[in-house]
């Protein structure tokens, strides 16, 4: 019996068309929100997560009056009763932008001067300027950020889209996940807990790609052996991983790439810098791969914001706005969701030359996939320390993707101990205001 199974799976990858009834509905891309609840606007995510927590302040959010401000004591009216990190107990003092803002393309959207690239975009974004979060240290904040709660080991999105949806792809993971260092700020560790499935299947994990030497762990035979002498367990175990033995050097193979497509991005190879990823997110995109989540760590400043903002700005910028005019020409952007920020943001009061962690307003910006573009949504008070009109937390932004890519979000739930869990909990609410 298991020889037989063992050849069916082996003619299934060799000769697909051998299992043609079979693959027209592979049980590997059928989610279980199926019907979907409504009509899709968007496929898949790729999500640029800048971990650490980048300043509002200092990229999206312009506040003069907090330069007006500067060395001045923060008003106790803002502060009084507030949760503070590393600030808690010391005297507030304001500290100007350290950066100047410019206005952007047509829709005339204010971006700091370090990010002109993300400037070329400004039409195509939507920055979310009124954005709170739950966890103030940043464990729990990538967490909550990424599953929808603090509590660790809970499944992350790209695992519950993966449930839900499926993937298109045949022969590369649903959720992949890359992770790049810049060189500004305090370095975060990133936790593989966070694209973990959690209590859901493991199949529904996401899957890391390596910077250097094989793209993923395992992957490739070891030296000096040709052939795989345990092939019929691979199969048996996990065909995946047989396919991607083929598939993932193609997609790191970039050789096929044009010239004017490199320069775009600002890269001549792949080095795991977070521009290389950039471009590897739009071959995977194009492959069918439904959650795409780059990790840029290093946004962590407590000290040096001015230079350290400036020079993960650097890093990034370029690349981020390469993958919407990259996805915009290529016809994929309409329905591929984009998502740029961190899991918070930071004070307007000072931290020596830095700034400390905050979870009251911050900012990012979505774009493609049925969001609205050239638009600015919700703000922060005068000194950017509260969100105050047009609040979106993580759980309705959650909830804002989940509908633009035709699920309900109060209908995908895992029952678990007795419970029926979801990506939003108990929370969620639709942001109609941005949706296009």
């Amino acid at each position: 019996m298991s020889g037989g199974l063992g050849g069916i799976a082996l003619a299934s990858l060799l000769d697909e068309q051998l299992l043609s009834a079979v693959n027209a509905a592979p049980m590997s891309s059928l989610g279980v929100i199926n019907p979907l609840h409504f009509k899709p606007r968007a496929k898949r995510i790729i999500w640029l997560y800048q971990a650490g927590g980048p300043s509002h302040l200092e990229s999206f959010d312009h506040k003069p009056k907090l330069r007006a401000m500067n060395g001045r004591p923060m008003p106790e009216s803002f502060t009084r009763g507030q949760p503070i990190a590393q600030l808690q107990g010391r005297a507030l003092t304001c500290m100007e932008p350290q950066h100047p803002f410019e206005r952007f393309g047509k829709s005339g959207q204010e971006l700091a001067t370090i990010f002109p690239q993300m400037g070329k975009i400004a039409d195509d974004i939507c920055i979310i300027k009124s954005m709170t979060t739950e966890a103030i240290n940043h464990d729990p904040a990538h967490a909550f950020m990424n599953t929808g709660t603090t509590i660790a080991g809970r499944p992350a999105m790209g695992s519950w889209l993966q449930y839900g949806l499926g993937t298109e792809s045949q022969d590369l993971p649903g959720f992949i996940v890359m992770v790049s260092t810049g060189k500004g700020g305090q370095m975060q560790p990133i936790a593989s807990r966070q694209w973990h499935s959690g209590f859901l299947p493991s199949k529904y994990q996401g899957v890391r790609f390596q910077s250097e030497g094989d793209p993923v762990h395992h992957l490739s035979n070891p030296p000096g052996v040709t052939d795989d002498p345990e092939i019929a367990t691979r199969i048996s175990q996990y065909e995946m991983a047989f396919k991607m033995q083929s598939s993932v050097p193609r997609v790191m193979d970039i050789s096929d790439e044009t010239t004017e497509t490199m320069k775009l991005y600002g890269v001549d190879r792949i080095d795991g810098s977070f521009a290389a990823n950039c471009l590897l997110a739009r071959r995977l995109a194009e492959r069918g791969v439904r959650f795409i989540q780059l990790c840029h760590r290093d946004w962590d400043h407590h000290g040096k914001v001015k230079r350290d903002m400036a020079v993960n700005a650097g890093e990034v910028d370029r690349a981020s706005a390469a993958l919407i005019m990259d996805l915009k020409r290529r016809g994929l952007l309409e329905d591929t969701i984009v998502l740029w920020g961190g899991e918070f943001g930071r004070t307007p009061m000072a931290q020596g030359d830095g700034r400390d962690h905050h979870i009251k307003g911050f900012s990012l910006w979505v774009a493609g996939g049925g969001f609205r573009g050239g638009i600015s949504h919700g703000a922060t008070d005068e000194l950017g320390y509260n969100a105050v009109t047009d609040v979106v937390r993580v759980h309705d932004l959650h909830a804002t993707m989940l509908h633009l890519l035709g699920i309900e979000h109060t209908r995908l739930t895992y029952r678990f101990q007795g419970r029926d869990f979801r990506l939003t909990d108990v929370h969620g609410e639709l942001v109609k205001k941005i949706l296009a």
